[in-house]
């Protein structure tokens, strides 16, 4: 039916004929997880590139520490790498290394880390802020997809 013959069949009494509709797509738990993940690999290059760009500064500044940084940019790679294929201890492993940076951040500016003071009370570093978004939301996607998958079992 044409746009006027539309309008003549309204002006005439008749209804236009009905159409069938159409359902978007069901959001299911696994089209969700599947998203987590996306999101989750996303994130730990995130925390990856953070460090490695801080990386520079502190080989020079405080040795133990660029290495420390090196470790959780490998770890971040290959805990990308379980989330991909789906490992049941991605969750957790994607928790500790949001964590571990996290606590670190805190403690480097209220006590201090051994060697490494000048941090102290530089709350406001921009690469600092920028991990620390990135390893919340991590933690939040980790809390999301482990409550996905527990309702996923039931």
């Amino acid at each position: 039916m044409s746009l006027t013959s539309s309008a003549a069949a309204r002006t005439n009494g008749s209804a236009p004929p009905a159409t069938a509709a159409v359902a978007p797509p069901a959001v299911t738990t696994a089209n969700q997880l599947l998203l987590a993940r996306g999101v989750t690999v996303v994130g730990l290059a995130g925390v990856g590139l953070v460090h490695v760009l801080d990386s520079v500064d502190t080989f020079h500044e405080t040795r133990w520490l660029f290495w420390l940084y090196m470790a959780l940019v490998v770890g971040s790679v290959l805990v990308a790498g379980l989330v991909l294929q789906g490992h049941r201890s991605a969750w957790a492993l994607v928790a500790l290394v949001a964590l571990a940076p996290l606590v670190g951040y805190v403690v480097s500016r209220t006590v201090g880390l051994p060697g490494d003071s000048d941090d102290k009370g530089n709350w406001t570093e921009p690469l600092g802020l920028a991990s620390l978004w990135i390893e919340v939301g991590l933690l939040a996607v980790a809390g999301w997809a482990v409550a996905l998958t527990a309702r996923r079992g039931r």
